[in-house]
């Protein structure tokens, strides 16, 4: 039997967003955000779902800290909502909300769990989306005036802090497709929004590196391509999927330069970007986060605007509830190809998870999610083999602790190892909880284990 023990000092973790699981977005003074917004019109989400209450985390934080105690968690990656901190996006700050924040980082490290602090997890405030939102130059300003805001007032007691989570979601769900607020659906406005968010990552860094003490990365999420056939068009087709999806952002900010191929997929809508903005979004970072939850197996397809290739379903795999195919091995394949890529960069997995069937309620013997725990048990696995193969992956947060708010899909999609009655708000440990919670005490020697 292979052994699977993790280093001594790897990171155990979990991952939430503000939006997704807080509730009482315009409490103690808070702004509202792009997603109040976007969840309170009429046919945006399903059901008209919202995070008016989500998972009411903020005021059930001691008892969710306690339940990643519990878990035996070394570390917590949560997002800060931007308009709680500053309601209209820039100047005012509102040191209620800041307090939020201050009191669950001082419950976390009192419990003994590292938090994480992503500054941006797609709640644009409000006020900030009425000038322009990302589609304004000066947006870089206002986010390095809000992480400088931050960077102040936590940075004391935080030392793991993120600029922005995926910003190939934010430009593609929010201003290409329209799925995702702020709702857009203008390939140029998604082409200028790629530009603008790289340039306040970059400017977020400056600002850390004129105040901060500690490390701060940026987090994407990557989806490892493969054409579906040996075809030319099917390789140009992963070609394109792989340069749009994984090296968009991450070749600016690492290699100050955008993919060749970004001209072919926006066409009119490109514009190559100045020296100074490569410039600025080519930051030296202390790390990188990566999220991975599937692979797209890849062949050309004209119907898929604007990028003419689409994903293949595999009739052989399993799929989540979000129509994801299950495919541990190529998480080692990504975490190696970063590698390969963009140099020996400390990483860390800061998202990786499944959203299965689990009843709306849990039963007297607690909640079975047999296809949950076999999704972490394979992917702890794959991250164990690129670690052995020399991936210098620092620490694992699994997506997510708790069932949320799963954005414009709604309550409906569960991803979490606490199951969360929302009639109730109660908190149940699912069985994929349980077993994280032993991989954790063993430091990976349980991935040896069977299931049970």
């Amino acid at each position: 039997m292979p052994e699977f023990r993790f280093p001594a000092d790897f990171l155990w973790g979990c991952a939430t967003s503000a939006y997704q699981i807080e509730g009482h977005p315009l409490a103690d003074g808070a702004g509202p955000s792009i997603w109040h917004r976007f969840a309170h019109t009429p046919g945006l989400t399903d059901q008209g779902d919202h995070g008016d209450i989500a998972c009411d985390h903020y005021s059930r934080v001691a008892d969710d800290v306690r339940l990643m105690r519990d878990l035996g968690l070394s570390s917590y990656r949560f997002s800060i909502a931007w308009g709680r901190v500053l309601p209209q996006g820039t100047g005012r700050v509102n040191a209620k909300g800041l307090d939020f924040y201050r009191r669950l980082v001082d419950a976390l490290l009192e419990t003994g769990i590292k938090p994480m602090v992503t500054l941006y997890h797609w709640d644009l405030p409000e006020a900030l989306d009425d000038r322009g939102g990302w589609l304004n130059t000066d947006s870089a300003d206002w986010f390095a005036e809000y992480a400088a805001t931050c960077f102040d007032a936590l940075d004391d007691r935080v030392t793991l802090w993120v600029t922005l989570n995926e910003p190939w979601v934010i430009a593609d769900g929010g201003y290409l497709h329209g799925t995702l607020a702020p709702g857009h659906r203008n390939p140029f406005e998604a082409a200028r929004v790629a530009r603008n968010l790289m340039r306040a990552h970059g400017a977020a860094v400056q600002a850390y590196r004129a105040r901060g003490r500690h490390h701060i990365g940026l987090v994407v999420n990557l989806e490892p391509k493969v054409p579906a056939s040996e075809s030319e068009i099917d390789r140009a087709a992963t070609a394109r999927a792989d340069a749009y999806m994984n090296r968009q952002y991450l070749d600016p900010a690492m290699l100050g330069q955008c993919p060749p191929e970004m001209p072919e997929i926006f066409g009119t809508a490109w514009q190559d970007w100045p020296a100074e903005d490569l410039a600025l979004a080519r930051q030296p970072l202390d790390f990188l986060g990566i999220n991975y939850y599937t692979r797209g197996v890849t062949r050309h397809d004209d119907h898929v605007w604007p990028l003419r290739a689409g994903n293949v379903r595999q009739p052989s795999s399993t799929y989540t509830e979000t129509g994801w195919e299950v495919h541990a091995p190529s998480f080692t394949d990504v975490l190696a190809w970063v590698r390969e890529r963009y140099g020996d960069i400390p990483l860390y997995v800061t998202e990786n998870g499944a959203a299965f069937e689990d009843p709306p309620r849990a039963g007297p013997d607690g909640v079975h999610d047999p296809l949950r725990a076999a999704y972490l048990h394979s992917h702890l696995r794959a991250l164990h083999a690129a670690i052995t193969a020399g991936v210098d992956v620092r620490g694992y947060y699994l997506w997510s602790l708790l069932d949320n708010l799963e954005w414009s899909l709604g309550f409906a999609k569960r991803f979490g190892i606490v199951h969360v009655d929302y009639a109730t708000l109660e908190r149940t440990l699912k069985d994929s909880a349980r077993f994280y919670a032993r991989v954790i005490a063993s430091h990976g020697e349980a991935l040896g284990k069977d299931l049970r």
